[in-house]
């Protein structure tokens, strides 16, 4: 079953947020995410907050979705108390493109008639290979959707069996062919390594792949073993092994080595794009700590240093929209060292990396230690900038841990 929500307050059931953190909406950066949270099956990794038709039981329609997730933008504009323009709209899952291409060009032209959507706002969506067409992507592309993401994962038959994903080799290849012919000038393709059984050959001929696609965004994560996973279940009774954190950093040299050669550079630990405008500008609100509003079931928002989550079930959020209630189960405000960690944890995975002035004296001094250890760029630190090394990539988490002093 997907994770667990978090404990967090009790959110008003009108969803105000205080007053506080609604100073910064008109003058921070805003994008809006939408969670569509079913998929045709589900894989065995996947830890999401996803549904097949066979879990969702009574309440939760897959037909009516779009008009559910739209109540919640009426309820956003109320709380944020106008329009904050969009700069970046992302349909994510689940498989959004199990929805019609009409329900989610719907959407979008909700978003921009209720929160705004501003001038050459970046419109994203995930999709499955085997869930589009030429005539779908002609359809999202003409109706406002200007790039796309594709789970490719990998070009090997063994290690999409591995992970229950359901396309076949080369189907991912032929949906960027066909995204490309319907008019999308970015596209993405997602690449897991450490699948168990997959070789060194395997992951090349993955990444030798995705670059042949044309694609000019790459995104690779390392294979994590969630607990409640099918995966983690098959893990346990000794089916499959647990990827090994040596075999793991191999492998992430190799898409670096690959991805490098074919002209990819990276500008986030485990994304690598063309050039600067081939970067996700949706992804780059979340590592910028920018504010973000989450429509549907399990989507989490933030808004000038407030974190809320909805309710996790699609019966449960399309009952209390219903009744005009906001879906959020729960939520936190931030303190200023929760903000400090943050600003730290996301912005040093960046290629333009974090600013020493963001740091305290246990951080400046730590990151000075960092890069005589290799792990920072000596040449971006002399210019007051934290940037990781190759090496640093791989040790972000424990650079992370060492700059904000835990």
């Amino acid at each position: 079953m997907p994770s667990q929500l978090p404990a967090g307050e009790p959110v008003p059931p009108d969803g105000t947020l205080p007053e506080s953190a609604l100073v910064s909406a008109g003058r921070t950066p805003f994008g809006v995410y939408v969670h569509v949270p079913f998929c045709a099956s589900r894989c065995g990794y996947c830890d999401f907050n996803t549904y097949t038709a066979t879990e969702l039981g009574g309440g939760a329609s897959q037909d009516e979705y779009a008009a559910t997730a739209a109540a919640e933008l009426e309820l956003a504009v109320k709380v944020l108390g106008g329009r904050p323009g969009a700069q970046t709209v992302f349909f994510g899952g689940g498989t959004p493109t199990l929805l019609p291409a009409a329900d989610l060009i719907g959407l979008l032209r909700r978003v921009g008639d209720t929160l705004g959507l501003n001038p050459g706002a970046e419109v994203t969506t995930e999709a499955n290979p085997e869930s589009v067409t030429p005539e779908s992507l002609a359809q999202l592309r003409a109706g406002g959707f200007t790039r796309i993401s594709f789970g490719m994962q990998s070009a090997r038959r063994h290690v999409l069996a591995v992970l229950d994903r359901v396309h076949s080799p080369g189907r991912a290849e032929a949906a960027v062919a066909e995204a490309r012919a319907a008019g999308f000038e970015h596209v993405n393709v997602d690449l897991i390594y450490g699948t168990p059984g997959e070789t060194d050959s395997d992951w090349r001929a993955s990444l030798d792949a995705a670059v042949a696609t044309g694609a000019d965004h790459v995104s690779a994560y390392s294979l994590i073993v969630e607990p409640g996973t099918r995966l983690a279940n098959r893990v346990v009774h000794g089916e499959l092994s647990a990827p090994d954190d040596d075999v793991l950093a191999d492998r992430y040299a190799i898409a670096e080595e690959v991805l490098g050669a074919a002209g990819f550079e990276w500008y986030e630990v485990s994304n690598w794009a063309r050039s600067r405008a081939a970067q996700s500008a949706h992804n780059l609100l979340y590592w910028t700590g920018a504010n973000w509003w989450g429509i549907g079931p399990g989507a989490h928002s933030h808004v000038g240093g407030v974190r809320w989550w909805n309710v996790k079930h699609p019966r449960d959020y399309a009952a209390r929209l219903a009744v005009s209630h906001s879906p959020a189960a729960a939520r936190e405000v931030l303190t200023p060292d929760d903000k400090r960690v943050e600003r730290v944890m996301l912005a040093i995975r960046l290629r333009d990396g974090l600013p020493l002035s963001d740091l305290d004296d246990v951080g400046r001094a730590a990151a000075v230690q960092a890069s005589a250890d290799g792990l920072l760029e000596p040449a971006a630190l002399a210019k007051g900038t934290a940037v990781l090394s190759f090496r640093g990539r791989l040790l972000a988490d424990a650079v992370v841990r060492a700059m904000v002093g835990s």
